[in-house]
């Protein structure tokens, strides 16, 4: 008898396309309708619905209500750690158009993995903190070191709000588009957080690419010494 013959469920819930869809697209981290992530999946509201009851009674996706809406959201940051893993040894989608080579483009440069910083901006930012001695990897995290801890309270990181989180501080995060390691947890996510707050970065409505502003440009390079 299989260890854990459950596996098969989750599995399944990855093997219909539309649901997959739907997962990567919570991705961004928020709280989407059934009828945005329909349109996002490219199918109908009906049919959205369905798959998300799905996805909800397999505990990969939970639903909040307000009043007569229902809001989604994928279920934990761990859910999020096992889609991007997934996609990293996935085979990129074909390229069929104008459009979706620039929006695959966008998200490669910089994207959201759920709630911290991924695609090449992610990589080079936490290669940035490796380099410099902020972190150290550890197995399957990061680990900050004394100068790291020095940094980042000095960058405005709340560090000892960070670390009461119930969930990991620094966990590392296999990037699906440049297969490397990319910074996750509770660290990922307050850097994320700042680099909103300062300005340097802003989100892309309707996909989770991020977008670096020219302040944003001047920041990293001075900071992380990182040309993007």
């Amino acid at each position: 008898m299989s260890i854990n013959p459950n596996m098969a469920k989750v599995a399944s819930l990855l093997s219909e396309t539309s649901r997959a869809t739907i997962l990567a697209s919570l991705m961004d981290g928020r709280f989407h309708t059934a009828s945005e992530l329909a349109y996002m999946a490219g199918i109908k509201p009906q049919t959205a619905s369905f798959h998300l009851t799905k996805l909800v009674e397999g505990k990969l996706v939970t639903v909040e209500k307000q009043g007569r809406h229902r809001y989604f959201q994928l279920a934990s940051e761990e859910i999020a750690q096992f889609i991007e893993s997934f996609l990293a040894i996935s085979p990129l989608p074909e390229v069929s158009s104008l459009k979706q080579s620039s929006q695959m483009k966008l998200l490669q440069e910089a994207r959201t993995c759920y709630d911290h910083l991924a695609g090449k901006l992610g990589v080079a930012l936490t290669d940035s903190m490796l380099e410099a001695g902020y972190l150290k990897k550890v197995e399957k995290e990061f680990v900050m070191t004394p100068t790291g801890e020095q940094f980042f309270t000095e960058f405005g990181i709340d560090l000892k709000t960070l670390k009461r989180k119930r969930r990991s501080f620094s966990n590392v995060c296999l990037d699906w588009s440049e297969r490397r390691y990319h910074l996750a947890g509770a660290l990922g996510h307050g850097l994320l957080t700042h680099f909103l707050d300062l300005g340097w970065i802003m989100k892309v409505p309707s996909i989770r690419a991020i977008k670096i502003t020219d302040v944003g440009k001047v920041g990293f390079k001075q900071v992380f010494h990182i040309d993007v």
